[in-house]
């Protein structure tokens, strides 16, 4: 008599660990960097049919460029599938010359474009490049390489933790030959942030800050730039010339009161607030979207910064010293940059060419600033994977 055969079913996993497991993207940095990404679409175009007259061109133009940026960054970041922190690693040493070498291209001939009276730029035939963008990130992670193979910083040598300063200090020295004393500050704070983090000695710290100063006072006592300080501390001296963008910005901020005057109702940008659509998109912001609008776009820096903290935390408890301080190292980036460019706005701090991260148009910073966050997300997908690969404790428990 003939038998029928039945067909085998697949087997199902009777166990937890047997369940396939796959790595995704931090959810919390995608999703803050992804609203702030948003909240710069909407107020570059809210301020691009004023500025766009200015420049003769399309009332669209900044938006589109703004598209633009943002999607040669996205496909910069697909590099990173192939490119891991062991790579970067080995590349860390090479990063320093390499930085210096950069930050030299505007003073080439043919090459270097000069903007506003600043040398800053490098021509790449469609766009113009800001050097220090990307010298930022080549700092940190040649910063992080430092650290990472030195453990016990804070029982190191004076040497030791002068050396990573004495690289910024070169790199200080040509920033300000562009001049661009604002990034050179940043860096510097980058660079000290990192190395403190690292455990340094107090007293070593102590002693490169008190030493610095003298220094920053002698930079900042450049005419212009003294100008530009007593300009901050009084603007109303001068509201026609050195006040006059500080007042504008404040008087932008003031009209925001809670609820701000409506998207697009801003009148400080029609003319009255020079740059608007980026070192001072955040006045804008304020008297468009008011207290409200300010707030939302603060605790979106503060949930992504913190969450880069808390990834530079478990990297160090998982034995990935280089992974940690470079998360550490672009978490400082980001929340320097947009602290000094909100107290800019604000009033508190003296006026200073640095944009809003995420937020304002500008290509040279949109694009590094979104290849930096790529990293931090590569290394969280690393320690995920890491996690994924060991063994786990058998519970017993069936699907």
């Amino acid at each position: 008599m003939a038998t029928t055969r039945r067909a085998a079913k697949p087997r199902q996993a009777s166990r937890w660990s047997d369940v396939p497991r796959t790595v995704g993207l931090d959810p919390v940095i995608v999703i803050a960097a992804t609203l702030l990404l948003s909240v710069g679409v909407i107020m570059v175009a809210s301020t691009s049919m004023a500025v766009a007259e200015n420049f003769a061109v399309s009332q669209w133009h900044f938006v589109q460029r703004h598209f633009m940026f943002i999607a040669l960054a996205l496909i910069a970041c697909l590099s990173l599938r192939f490119v891991g922190t062991v790579q970067m690693d080995k590349l860390a040493r090479l990063c320093l010359p390499l930085a210096i070498i950069v930050l030299l291209l505007p003073f080439v001939p043919g090459i270097g474009r000069e903007v506003n009276g600043s040398t800053r730029w490098v021509n790449l035939g469609l766009f113009g490049f800001q050097a220090v963008e990307a010298v930022k990130l080549l700092l940190i992670v040649h910063v992080a390489g430092y650290l990472s193979r030195r453990p016990n910083l804070n029982q190191a040598r004076f040497v030791d933790t002068i050396k990573p300063l004495a690289a910024v200090g070169v790199m200080s020295v040509i920033l300000l030959m562009q001049p661009d004393m604002g990034s050179a500050v940043v860096l510097v704070a980058i660079t000290g942030g990192m190395i403190w983090l690292a455990g340094a000695a107090l007293k070593h710290l102590f002693i490169l800050g008190a030493a610095a100063l003298p220094l920053f006072a002698f930079a900042a006592s450049e005419p212009y730039r003294l100008r530009r300080i007593m300009s901050f501390i009084d603007p109303w001296a001068d509201p026609l010339n050195g006040g006059f963008q500080l007042i504008q910005a404040l008087i932008a901020v003031g009209r925001g009161q809670v609820g701000g005057v409506g998207l697009g109702a801003s009148v400080q940008k029609l003319y009255y607030l020079p740059e608007a659509h980026t070192d001072f998109i955040f006045a804008v912001l304020a008297e468009e979207l008011g207290l409200i609008g300010i707030v939302l776009v603060l605790g979106l820096f503060v949930v992504l910064i913190g969450q880069m903290f808390r990834i530079g935390l478990k990297a160090l408890s998982m034995e990935r010293a280089f992974s940690a301080y470079l998360v550490w190292g672009i978490a400082l980036w980001l929340a320097m940059q947009a602290l000094v460019s909100v107290g800019v706005n604000l009033g508190v701090l003296p006026t200073k060419g640095l944009t809003l991260p995420l937020v304002s148009s500008g290509g040279s910073s949109m694009i590094m600033t979104i290849i930096a966050i790529a990293v931090v997300l590569r290394v969280d997908w690393e320690l995920k994977r890491i996690e994924l690969e060991r063994p786990r404790r058998r519970s017993g428990w069936s699907v």
